[in-house]
């Protein structure tokens, strides 16, 4: 386990074991002076992400800077080779072709187990937790809210509303090749997703329904969006928080701003948008006032 610290943030990277034996690479931040039990927040990266894509460590350092315990991840088989500290290049394409859903879900599950069980060993709130989801990564952080009631407030940052966004036509050529190859965009690589993914997705409709999960959830919701996300449109928030409780959830919309907020890989600085995404997780989380 390495442990650096940042003018009182303490950043301490770690393994945690999922279901299958797997070690999950995590890192923990946390202000190291404060006596009383901080607000817990679990982060979820997207589809070709990784906990420490671009502007990710920032937004949970500056979390951790307002007395917010942060725990940051790498699901299991998101394509890095997560033997490593810190991995950052997509090395092991081999597991990310055979990543799902439903292993997302369970990884996310095994990172909750473990901060219960491990709860006198830092200073947070277990009756505190809050989890926070960016892309596909606030589908899964929506589906484990529905079926976890150790959870109290979620947050959603540019989610999709539904996994299964793929045409039949695709689908259906998708079953024939065995495999389907997306672009990552920023790597020039060719990505595959085994079909087993659709097989997860159709063997396990009702656990992996975020419209069906968002409207058993009672607990306070935030969902966040820019206006021009060219990636995942705002209206997947929208729809979302129009199947919510409305009573105690909120959408922001924000203007002149994508898929994620202006931030760049390799970090390249803040902008004024991820510093209101800042701004209102701080509000949501302490005072519920946005």
């Amino acid at each position: 386990m390495l442990t650096f610290y940042y003018i009182n943030i303490m950043l301490k990277n770690l393994k945690i074991k999922n279901k299958s034996g797997e070690r999950l690479n995590a890192d923990f931040r946390f202000n190291d002076n404060v006596a009383d039990k901080m607000p817990l927040l679990i982060f979820c990266h997207g589809f070709k992400g990784f906990k420490d894509w671009g502007g990710f460590p920032y937004l949970l350092h500056e979390l951790s800077f307002n007395n917010i315990f942060t725990v940051s991840f790498n699901f299991s088989f998101n394509g890095l080779d997560n033997s490593l500290p810190n991995p950052v290049d997509f090395t092991r394409l081999d597991l990310f072709a055979q990543n799902t859903f439903s292993r997302e879900l369970d990884d996310l599950g095994s990172v909750i187990d473990y901060l219960f069980e491990n709860k006198d060993a830092y200073n947070y709130d277990v009756n505190n937790l809050i989890l926070v989801g960016h892309s596909r990564g606030g589908g899964i952080a929506i589906l484990k809210t529905a079926e976890d009631k150790r959870i109290k407030k979620l947050i959603t940052l540019a989610t999709v509303s539904e996994f299964n966004r793929y045409t039949d036509e695709r689908k259906k050529r998708w079953k024939k090749d065995g495999y389907l190859e997306v672009l990552n965009t920023r790597t020039k690589q060719k990505m595959r997703m085994n079909y087993s993914l659709i097989e997860d997705l159709e063997n396990n409709y009702s656990r992996l329904s975020i419209p069906e999960a968002i409207s058993k959830i009672k607990i306070p919701v935030l969902f966040i969006h820019g206006k021009e996300d060219l990636a995942v449109d705002y209206s997947d928030s929208e729809s979302l928080y129009n199947l919510s409780n409305r009573d105690v959830s909120q959408f922001k919309l924000y203007e002149n701003t994508g898929h994620t907020f202006g931030v760049v890989h390799p970090f390249a600085g803040t902008t004024e948008a991820l510093e209101n995404v800042i701004s209102d997780i701080v509000n949501f989380i302490f005072r519920n006032d946005i």
